[in-house]
């Protein structure tokens, strides 16, 4: 066990016998060639003798001071999440070599829920993946169904069929029936989905298995050959979701037999195109295919989605949101068509000669954003086209007074002008009855989902678990704004999800790991060692004790000076207003006086932006000087300067002692505080607080577009081309009035 590894600590053949152990525990638990990969002997990558037997006694060190019991909490698993993390990171560093053995986590969400995987899915169903690589999408996966599924899969290369059993473990899937070999070639199981691009897929195929029934996929591109290969191990009722690029959407010849064949049979169910570069070694974009045999001879259309749009940067890659990976769920699973995103096309319009059986998504949804078209006879004879206000409609539709209030009919049908000046619109906008009354609306269902959540929130508690917590509140936020107008509610989600992965997580995870009291309480910051071997402080703190620094993860100082000590906090601004209005005066005094002929130059020390002027030298030129009346300008400009440094030295000591007073209050204040003082700090102050916020800034964003497009559109069309022509032909007349009177002409 781990017990024998710690006991090597010091030993002289640490390494060696390190091997020994791991080959017993391989032996002892049918992991050979998986766990026993590494070589902890090895000179070249340890080092010799002494400095091998320091680093890996170190490296058991680590291990032996971490506490992995509280890793397996239910709906928690952390070490294996750990696993996951390395995993991802190792996949984005190693690039395309080592990218195709991981499928990024929030695709493989994707998967599992348009195949059905949820709630209700029962432990026998099954789940299988032919090129399972590292194994995290068929973990991804068996996370949809809380009861349990049963997981098959198969991998080629030898040591990413090591990551993947390793995986499984780590994850408590132990019994998943992992097979290595290629799938193509040498299946081992016969059930399922997931992409992986070969040169030439048929080199020592022997047996069909029945799998190319429907075409034969050209030699040397494999796609196909994995997709039917997908299809033909479903059962009757069997779904399957692969991830394809787009290519097997268009291509040719022995590509284009296969999927008419596929269209004819009804075999697809649904195409997905997602962003590009979201998977590693790849920055093409791609598709999912979504499989389903369910009623497929009866299946009269196509359900697709055009999700290309919908991503956020992360470092090189791009990454789908978590609002992202709600709608094209919701969306698919549903069937709802929205306008450039989503429709379901039907057969007769795929198999049309102008089509000809061509699934590129472009061809059925334009996802383009609408063009802003410019209205030349607006230009010419002035008015806002209605057209333009038309396309408005949705707030029209929500506030329809807002339009007779904002606008009147032109000189000619089809255009119309504003009412009142540009600069009154946000105004007239804000304090108009039905925007108010929107205001209100949205701010209702605000507040009802605050009344419903805060108990919840206050309710966590030590050992809670918070993955089902964020579950529950982040779809009861997104069902509660999908009532409400004008709003996106999956944007309105996103503010949860991303102050949640910022904030909210590791909170709650403190407070299941500790609970709420201990949780709050302030942990000393120590110094480290930079790149420089430089000691630096690597986070701000809260309050210091001398030269000591303390920070509360889960109730800032902030937070806690805002309820209890703002009276003090004041007082520190006041004072620190003071002394910038100090030293305001003080920068000015110098600028002016520092020149050669200036009454300070004499104490002026530096140059350029490091001038600076002490006390000790004033001092210094004031004893100089004495009283001599030659050098009376001189004295007054530095007893006056002398003055101010008095001034700035008080008010720093006052400053400092307000602060270190308020520091002492909030290192007495914590022990103090109860449980119910916590959570009110931690959910009403600190969490509420924030996502109020952030809708409030949603709600802004709908009333700062509607204003900037009104605005935009007055300001192009406010002086027609007549007017301009009439202006210039004014100008050029005064101009030519000038020159005469100046004998140019």
């Amino acid at each position: 066990s781990f017990d024998d590894m710690i006991a090597l600590k010091g030993d002289k053949e640490i390494g060696d016998k390190i091997n020994k152990i791991i080959a017993k525990l391989a032996d002892a638990n049918d992991l050979q060639k998986v766990i026993d990969q590494a070589d902890f002997n090895d000179e070249e990558k340890l080092g010799k003798g002494k400095e091998m037997q320091d680093r890996l006694t170190k490296l058991v060190s680590i291990f032996a001071d971490l506490d992995f019991r509280g890793s397996r909490a239910e709906g928690d698993d952390l070490l294996g999440d750990a696993y996951e993390y390395l995993m991802r990171h190792f996949a984005t560093e190693s690039g395309k070599s080592k990218g195709q053995f991981y499928t990024p986590a929030e695709v493989s969400r994707i998967l599992a829920k348009v195949v059905g995987i949820g709630p209700d899915t029962k432990q026998d169903q099954t789940v299988y993946d032919p090129t399972c690589g590292s194994g995290s999408l068929l973990l991804k996966v068996a996370e949809e169904a809380p009861h349990g599924i049963t997981i098959y899969g198969q991998e080629k290369d030898n040591a990413t069929w090591a990551l993947s059993k390793m995986n499984m473990i780590l994850h408590g899937n132990e019994i998943a029936d992992i097979r290595k070999g290629d799938t193509i070639t040498s299946p081992q199981l016969l059930s399922g989905a997931q992409l992986r691009t070969v040169k030439s897929w048929s080199n020592g195929l022997e047996n069909d298995y029945g799998r190319f029934e429907l075409g034969r996929p050209p030699a040397k591109n494999g796609d196909y050959a994995f997709l039917l290969h997908i299809l033909k191990s479903l059962k009757s009722t069997g779904k399957a979701a692969v991830i394809l690029p787009h290519g097997v959407l268009f291509r040719g010849n022995a590509e284009a037999t296969i999927r008419k064949t596929l269209i004819e049979r009804g075999y697809i169910k649904g195409i997905i195109g997602l962003p590009p570069n979201l998977f590693y070694g790849t920055s093409i974009p791609a598709c999912i295919v979504v499989l389903d045999k369910v009623n497929a001879q009866a299946r009269k259309g196509i359900f697709m989605i055009d999700a290309s749009r919908g991503f956020m940067k992360d470092g090189p890659k791009n990454r789908l949101r978590s609002r992202d990976i709600h709608k094209v769920v919701d969306v698919f699973n549903t069937q709802t068509e929205i306008e450039r995103y989503s429709r379901m096309v039907s057969i007769n319009e795929v198999t049309d000669p102008r089509n000809d059986f061509n699934l590129n998504i472009a061809r059925y949804i334009d996802s383009s954003a609408p063009e802003d078209l410019q209205d030349l006879h607006a230009h010419l004879h002035g008015g806002i086209p209605e057209r333009d206000l038309d396309a408005l409609g949705h707030y029209w539709k929500i506030m329809p007074g807002l339009r007779a209030a904002l606008f009147e009919k032109f000189n000619r049908p089809g255009y119309c002008r504003l009412r009142l000046p540009i600069t009154e619109v946000k105004s007239s906008i804000f304090g108009h009855a039905e925007f108010t009354a929107f205001h209100k609306s949205a701010t209702r269902l605000f507040t009802k989902w605050t009344q419903a959540t805060t108990p919840l929130l206050k309710d966590f508690a030590k050992d809670g678990h918070p993955k089902p917590l964020i579950e529950t509140i982040s779809e009861d936020l997104l069902a509660t704004f999908k009532t409400a107008p004008l709003l996106d509610a999956y944007d309105v989600y996103q503010h949860l999800m991303d102050y949640w992965a910022e904030t909210m997580q590791d909170d709650c995870y403190l407070i299941a790991d500790a609970g709420w009291k201990a949780g709050a309480q302030p942990r000393e910051i120590r110094q480290v060692k930079n790149k420089e071997n430089k000691l630096v402080w690597p986070e701000p703190h809260d309050f210091k004790k001398g030269k000591r620094r303390f920070k509360s993860d889960l109730v800032p100082g902030a937070i806690l000076i805002a309820r209890y000590f703002a009276a003090e906090r004041e007082a520190i601004v006041s004072l620190e207003t003071e002394l910038a209005g100090i030293e305001q005066q003080l920068d000015e005094k110098r600028q002016e006086q520092s020149g050669e002929e200036g009454l300070l130059a004499e104490v002026i020390e530096g140059e350029g932006e490091k001038q600076k002027i002490t006390a000790k030298t004033v001092k210094a030129r004031l004893k100089e000087i004495g009283r001599d009346p030659d050098y009376a300008e001189e004295r007054q400009a530095l007893e006056d300067y002398s003055a101010l440094l008095d001034q700035q030295a008080d008010a720093k000591a006052r400053l400092k002692t307000a602060q270190e007073e308020l520091e002492a209050k909030l290192d007495a204040k914590y022990p103090t505080l109860t449980e119910d003082d916590i959570k009110t700090l931690v959910v009403d102050d600190k969490w509420l607080t924030t996502i109020v916020a952030a809708v409030q800034g949603e709600l802004d964003r709908v009333s700062q577009t509607l204003t900037g497009r009104i605005r935009q559109l007055a300001e192009r069309y406010a002086t027609p081309l007549p007017q301009l022509t009439d202006e210039l032909a004014t100008l050029a007349a005064r101009v030519d009035e000038h020159l005469k009177k100046m004998g140019a002409q």
